[in-house]
C-alpha cells in the first residue's frame, strides 16, 4: 500500500492504494487526513470495509473503515461481524464503527452475569426456551452463528415488549384496586325518558355492549379511565350522551371536551337536537364565547345548575369550577396534550370518570402497546341501513370528467367537498396550492351559476364559521377546504368528496375524510392523483377503493407506515423500542401480553420471591412512563 496527499490545502484529500492478489483499489479521505496518514503504514496488511464507488472509471472506497490484519483479527472473523453507527466527528478521532466494535468486544470479555443479571422468571425462560439475558447481550453483538444471533434477538424483543406491557398493566391494576371514583348507583328518569321516547334509532349490539361496560365501571366505586374507539357513524356520541344523562340522574355534572370550536359546536347542536325538551341544562364554552355567556356558564357550573358543559380546552381553564363533576368525555383525545387532559382530574376532589373517544380505528397491536393502561371498548358495528361509500381512484387526466360528475350531482340538488392536503411542515406551500386549486375550481364552476365556500387555517374564526354556515345552509354548492377537521360539520346534502393529491394522505386520513359523507343518502368519494405515484401510495389507494371497514384500513396503515406515523401515539413514549416492532413481532407481543396478564393476576404487587427480580428491574427503570396514568 502507498499513500499520497492530493490537492491544495483548502481542498486536500488523502489517497491510498490497496492491493491484493486480485488487483488494486483506491481509498480516499477528505477529513482527518493528518490522523489517518499517521495511523496507516505503507506495506502493512489491512482489513478494509466500505461502500464501493467509481471515480474517473477507477474503483474506490471513500472514508472506509480499516484495521490492521493480524493472526488474531483473522481468527476472530469466524462469527458474524457487527456494524456500529458512528459520526464524522468520531471517525476523525479514529472511532469508526469497527473500532467501536473492538471496544465493545473487549468490554464483553470483562463483564460477567452479575453485571447483566437475569430479569425474567424461570417459568418464562422455560416456556419459551429463552437464552439467559447475559448470553443474549453477548450474542446480539458477537454471535457464534446466525442461530445464536436469532435466539438473542427473540429473547431481547420479548423482554422489551413484556416490560412495556407490565408497566401498563401495573398502572391499570393499581387504578382498578385503589383509585377511588364517583359511584353512579341508579338509572333515573332522565336516562329512562330519553331511552324510551327520544332515542332516534335502536341501539346496535356494539353500543349496548359498550354501555354495559361503562355502566359497570361507573358503578364500581373505582375511577373509570376508558378508551372508546369506533368508526365515524358508529354512534359514540349517543353512548356518551346516555352516560352523561346517568351522571345527571345521580347528581353529577358532565363535560365534553372537543379539539376545535367547530366540533364543539357540532356536539352542542346535535346533543340539543337529541334531548329536545328534557329538563337538562346544556351550555357551551369556547375561546370565542362572549363575556356575558362566559359569566353565565361559570356561574351555572359552580352552582351545580349546569348538567352538561360542551367546549374546547376552555373548559379546563382554572376559572371553570364545577360543583360536582363526575363524568368527562374527551373527543379525539390525540388532539390534546397529556398535561391538558390531566387538568380534568383536578376539577373534583374525587377525579371524574374519563371516557376518551376516537373516530380513528386503532389496530389491536397498537392499542395493546400505546393504550394498554386504559380499559378500552371497540364499536365495530354501524347502524343498520347505512349505505356504503362508493370510492374510486382517478388520475389527473380524468379531472374534466370528475368535474362534470360534480355538476350532475349539483343539478340533482346535492353539494360537494373538494379537499386539498395539509402538510404541517409547509403551510405556506399548502396555502398557495389551495388558492391555486380554488381558482381552478372556479374555472370549472363559474359564478353566478355556482357558488363556492372556502375554509382554511389562515382564516379568522368568524370568517371560517360564516363560510361553513353558507355551505350548511345550501347557499353554496361546493366546499373547498384543506382538511376534514377544518370542515368538521355534518352536511347530509353533500354527496361527493374529491380528495386532491390523494397520494399525499395516509390511509387513516383518507378514511376520515371519506367518512365525512356518512350522512348523505348516496355517497361518492373520488381519490384524484397525479399520473405517477409511488408503490406505497398505489397500495393505499387500492385499499381505500376495496373497503370501507375502518379497522381493516387502520391495520393496513399500521403495516405500511409503522406506528410512528399514527396520530397520537408519540405522546406515550412506549413505542420507542430498540429491537421490537409491533407489526412484525405481533406473535411476540401477544405472548408478552399473555405472560404479563398471568403474572399480574397471580401477583399484582410483585411480592412473590420468584418475581422480586422483575420488581427490582422495574424500580431501576422507574420514571420511563411519565404521564401514563392520564388517559
Amino acid at each position: 500500500m502507498d499513500m499520497e496527499i492530493v490537492g491544495e490545502k483548502q481542498g486536500r484529500r488523502l489517497v491510498a492504494h490497496l492491493q491484493d492478489d486480485s488487483g488494486e483499489i483506491e481509498m480516499v479521505w477528505f477529513q482527518g487526513i493528518n490522523w489517518i496518514q499517521k495511523a496507516l503504514q505503507v506495506g502493512q496488511q489491512y482489513l478494509v470495509f466500505g461502500k464501493l464507488s467509481f471515480f474517473m472509471n477507477k474503483a474506490q472506497f471513500s472514508h472506509p473503515e480499516i484495521e490492521a490484519y493480524t493472526t488474531q483479527t483473522a481468527s476472530g472473523k469466524a462469527f458474524l461481524e457487527p456494524i456500529y453507527p458512528s459520526t464524522e466527528k468520531l471517525k476523525i478521532k479514529g472511532l469508526n464503527g469497527r473500532y467501536i466494535g473492538k471496544l465493545t468486544y473487549n468490554l464483553l470479555q470483562l463483564i460477567t452475569e452479575k453485571d447483566i443479571p437475569e430479569n425474567l422468571p424461570k417459568t418464562i425462560l422455560t416456556t419459551y426456551k429463552f437464552i439467559s439475558r447475559f448470553d443474549a447481550y453477548r450474542h446480539i453483538h458477537f454471535p457464534a452463528s446466525e442461530k445464536h444471533y436469532l435466539h438473542a434477538v427473540r429473547r431481547l424483543k420479548f423482554e422489551e415488549l413484556f416490560f412495556a406491557q407490565l408497566r401498563l398493566g401495573l398502572i391499570k391494576s393499581t387504578r382498578h384496586r385503589f383509585s377511588k371514583g364517583q359511584s353512579f348507583e341508579k338509572v333515573g328518569s332522565l336516562f329512562t325518558t330519553f331511552y324510551e321516547n327520544y332515542l332516534p334509532f335502536a341501539l346496535t349490539n356494539a353500543q349496548k355492549r359498550v354501555l354495559k361496560e361503562i355502566r359497570k365501571d361507573v358503578g364500581s366505586g373505582k375511577q373509570m379511565n376508558r378508551l372508546l374507539q369506533g368508526d365515524v357513524g358508529s354512534g359514540k356520541t349517543i353512548v356518551a350522551l346516555l352516560m352523561m344523562l346517568i351522571a345527571a340522574d345521580n347528581g353529577f355534572q358532565s363535560v365534553l371536551m372537543a379539539p376545535t370550536e367547530i366540533l364543539a359546536q357540532q356536539h352542542f347542536n346535535s346533543i340539543n337536537d337529541l334531548i329536545k325538551d328534557l329538563p337538562v341544562c346544556v351550555k357551551m364554552l369556547t375561546g370565542s364565547s362572549v363575556v356575558k355567556e362566559r359569566r353565565e356558564v361559570l356561574k351555572l357550573a359552580e352552582k351545580g345548575e349546569l348538567q352538561i358543559l360542551i367546549g374546547t380546552h376552555a373548559v379546563i381553564e382554572e376559572k371553570v369550577v364545577f360543583n360536582n363533576l363526575g363524568f368527562a368525555v374527551v373527543d379525539e383525545q390525540h388532539k390534546f396534550g397529556v398535561a391538558q387532559r390531566a387538568q380534568l382530574w383536578k376539577k373534583n376532589t374525587i377525579p371524574p370518570h374519563v371516557l376518551v373517544m376516537t373516530a380513528t380505528p386503532i389496530p389491536r397491536t397498537l392499542a395493546l402497546t400505546a393504550y394498554g393502561d386504559l380499559d378500552y371498548s371497540v364499536m365495530d358495528e354501524l347502524p343498520p341501513g347505512r349505505q356504503p361509500i362508493a370510492t374510486v381512484h382517478r388520475f389527473e387526466n380524468n379531472r374534466p370528467n370528475v368535474m362534470d360528475f360534480i355538476k350532475e350531482e349539483i343539478a340533482k340538488g346535492r353539494q360537494a367537498y373538494i379537499i386539498y392536503p395539509l402538510i404541517e411542515e409547509s403551510s405556506k406551500l399548502d396555502y398557495e396550492n389551495l388558492m391555486k386549486g380554488y381558482e381552478e375550481v372556479k374555472s370549472f364552476f363559474p359564478e353566478p351559476k355556482y357558488w363556492i365556500s372556502m375554509v382554511h387555517g389562515k382564516m379568522k374564526a368568524n370568517q371560517k364559521e360564516t363560510n361553513m354556515q353558507r355551505f350548511v345552509n345550501k347557499e353554496t354548492q361546493i366546499m373547498v377546504s384543506t382538511t376534514v377537521i377544518e370542515v368538521g360539520v355534518n352536511v347530509p346534502n353533500a354527496s361527493v368528496m374529491v380528495i386532491e393529491s390523494a397520494e399525499k394522505f395516509g390511509l387513516s386520513q383518507l378514511h376520515q375524510l371519506e367518512e365525512e359523507l356518512e350522512e348523505a343518502p348516496k355517497k361518492f368519494c373520488i381519490l384524484l392523483t397525479g399520473s405517477k405515484i409511488s408503490k406505497d401510495a398505489a397500495e393505499r389507494l387500492k385499499i381505500m377503493v376495496a373497503t370501507n371497514d375502518g379497522f381493516k384500513i387502520a391495520e393496513k396503515d399500521l403495516e405500511i407506515r409503522g406506528p410512528g406515523d399514527i396520530e397520537g401515539t408519540k405522546q406515550s413514549g412506549l413505542l420507542n423500542f430498540k429491537l421490537a416492532n409491533i407489526v412484525q413481532d405481533k406473535v411476540i407481543l401477544d405472548a408478552a401480553k399473555q405472560q404479563s396478564d398471568i403474572l399480574l393476576d397471580t401477583d399484582p404487587d410483585l411480592i412473590m420471591a420468584e418475581n422480586l427480580m422483575i420488581k427490582n428491574y422495574l424500580q431501576v427503570q422507574k420514571g420511563k412512563t411519565a404521564w401514563s396514568k392520564i388517559s
